[in-house]
């Protein structure tokens, strides 16, 4: 595993809970997915059912990242978190 890679991934995730401006849903959705494969790989378990809407979008979305590699999940959250700054 990268070591440098991973240290900035951590950086970044850092620097998610600190921005200015609170991100829309879908870009919320899109750090939530890309983080999970990052961090713990394919999605795994059931698709939560009944009226939990939040809780389907994030397994879905995670769902659309099945076989990315955990350290191109890394470089995508670094990337996007690195626009949300620069979006300030």
């Amino acid at each position: 595993m990268n070591t440098e890679l991973e240290a900035k991934f951590r950086s970044a995730a850092e620097a998610a809970t600190r921005l200015t401006k609170r991100p829309d849903n879908e870009t919320m959705l899109q750090l939530y997915a890309l983080y999970k494969q990052a961090t713990v790989g394919d999605v795994s378990g059931k698709r939560p059912g009944g009226f939990d809407f939040v809780g389907q979008a994030k397994y879905d979305a995670w769902a659309k990242l099945k076989g990315v590699a955990s350290d191109a999940a890394m470089r995508r959250y670094i990337d996007l978190v690195e626009r949300l700054k620069a979006e300030r």
